[in-house]
């Protein structure tokens, strides 16, 4: 058996690489073009953990967990022949497909940016899509992490996938509406009307894992050793909003609340994310699905400003005095929208949350408090301002 992790220098790729290769002995494949390092560098920012190079965390994942079935591919999906190249050569049984530009805000800066964010995260997926249909590997388990943002904001409780519609009468089950609020997040609408078509024609069993805002610095793997770290951005265009409140509060600089604040957001712990997609790639060949299956992978909702208010709360543990700051809203939305997000499937897939979004901040603050220099060298970057030229 073979595994396929794309995008797996990522924050979410890698620490679930580590995963599944720390739990199996198929032969678990890394594959990335390692373009998020360039990007955050594109905006001023870096990661504020260091994390070493692909051969480093390789060598330490050998050294500490005895990992002897991981290896690494460098390429980039959007390229058709590399993407053939990888299918022909290691007839993955599973691919995890978390590559993608992720970044919302980075994909509002312009439109060139816009442009190549929904041409990359796209390509990519139409790419592998056919590619399994072309090289004869339909059975493969195809799983990507989309977002939780394709559904925007709707009014009442949001189902994990589907929706029922109603017309003259008549009911039936149909996708939910595309309703994303930015350029990267319709990408991810588009990926999962491909992945849909790409199951009702070619029958591939298809996990589109809607992920939500994803915060946290380690999980189980990569705590054991410096070298294993996960990236972690902070920067106004790709550090999450409870990453960017918690650097803040390092560097003693005003959590930045984005008007009233009120508005709730759905999140997972990192551990829980990580946890899903492995129990999805490692499920065992007859208990795989054969359908097309969504996940909201999400464990609650809070609000902008319960999230600033929790974290200058466990702040004060850490002796770091941090105020909040309500600033004009850079983003068209609303501020008061009390989103309830249905995820039964998804917590029944992991056995539940596995920590409280409070724990979640102590722990993430305890480890960005050893970084303190590299956060307030680049505080400037917390708020949208002008950019590095590429």
């Amino acid at each position: 058996m073979t595994i396929l992790i794309t995008g797996g220098d990522g924050y979410l790729g890698w620490p679930t690489t580590l995963r599944i290769a720390t739990q199996t002995d198929d032969r678990v494949i890394a594959v990335d073009n390692l373009a998020r390092r360039e990007w955050v560098e594109s905006v001023g920012s870096t990661s504020a953990l260091p994390i070493g190079s692909i051969d480093e965390r390789l060598d330490a994942a050998r050294e500490v967990h005895g990992v002897q079935n991981l290896s690494f591919v460098e390429g980039d999906l959007v390229e058709r022949e590399f993407v053939d190249e990888l299918l022909s050569v290691h007839e993955p049984d599973t691919i995890v497909h978390t590559a993608a530009q992720p970044s919302a805000p980075y994909s509002q800066i312009n439109g060139e940016r816009a442009n190549f964010t929904q041409h990359n995260n796209l390509q990519a997926t139409r790419n592998l899509l056919w590619g399994l249909e072309e090289h004869d590997l339909t059975d493969t388990h195809f799983i990507e992490t989309t977002t939780t943002g394709v559904y925007g904001a709707p009014e009442f409780p949001i189902p994990e996938g589907g929706a029922t519609m109603e017309n003259q009468g008549e009911r039936d089950e149909v996708p939910f509406p595309a309703m994303a609020g930015s350029w990267y997040h319709l990408t991810k609408s588009h990926d999962a009307a491909n992945m849909r078509l790409a199951h009702k024609q070619f029958g591939i069993p298809i996990s589109d894992v809607r992920t939500a805002i994803t915060y946290g610095t380690e999980t189980e793997e990569t705590n054991a050793d410096p070298r294993l770290s996960t990236r972690f951005d902070f920067d106004y265009y790709f550090g999450v909003v409870a990453h960017r409140f918690c650097a803040q509060a390092v560097a003693g600089y005003p959590m930045t609340v984005y008007g009233k604040g009120e508005q709730r957001k759905p999140f997972v712990a990192l551990e829980d994310a990580v946890e899903g997609l492995a129990q999805l790639a490692l499920a065992d060949p007859d208990d795989r699905p054969s359908d097309l299956t969504v996940y909201n992978q999400v464990t609650r909702e809070i609000s902008i400003v319960e999230i600033a208010e929790t974290i200058a709360d466990v702040a004060n543990e850490f002796e770091l005095g941090v105020e909040v700051e309500h600033f004009e809203n850079p983003r068209d939305e609303d501020e008061t929208h009390k989103m309830v997000m249905e995820n039964d499937r998804y917590d029944h897939l992991i056995g539940g949350q596995s920590t409280t979004f409070e724990e979640g901040m102590r722990s993430l603050l305890g480890t960005l408090v050893e970084y303190e220099d590299v956060i307030t060298a680049h505080e400037d970057r917390f708020l949208p301002g002008v950019l590095t030229e590429d």
